[in-house]
């Protein structure tokens, strides 16, 4: 507690613990799903043509795009308010870590789907 001065009052700042981010959280929730949307392309696309598997691994291909899209953009937003300083009485954000796995997992899956894309292509192809 401190003293305001002149007065016969006190000031009390409250402890607040810090709090994970939830843009965090969604980051890599959205990042595994980005990468298990990606498993579905490559899957679609080792299928072939028996089961339309272009067509299959495109629609998939534009979903994981963009959820990769999606878990990059929120693990971004994520770091830069774990990064922002708070004053005392404000609630301070954790987990960098997740953001940055949010991150990684998010670009992963972006790459994945559309090399399973290309592969989809070229097994139509052939």
């Amino acid at each position: 507690m401190d003293a305001v001065p002149g007065t016969p009052f006190g000031v009390v700042h409250l402890d607040v613990p810090p709090v994970t981010s939830g843009l965090a959280i969604g980051s890599l929730i959205a990042g595994i799903a980005a990468i298990g949307v990606s498993l579905l392309v490559f899957c679609f696309g080792i299928a072939g043509p028996d089961y339309g598997g272009a067509w299959a691994a495109g629609a998939f291909t534009v979903l994981g795009a963009l959820i990769g899209v999606g878990a990059v953009v929120a693990g971004l937003l994520a770091r830069r308010q774990i990064r922002r300083p708070a004053p005392p009485p404000a609630v301070r954000f954790t987990g960098a870590g997740l953001a940055v796995a949010g991150l990684s997992c998010g670009g992963v899956g972006l790459l994945f789907s559309l090399i399973g894309l290309g592969l989809a292509l070229v097994v139509q192809i052939t």
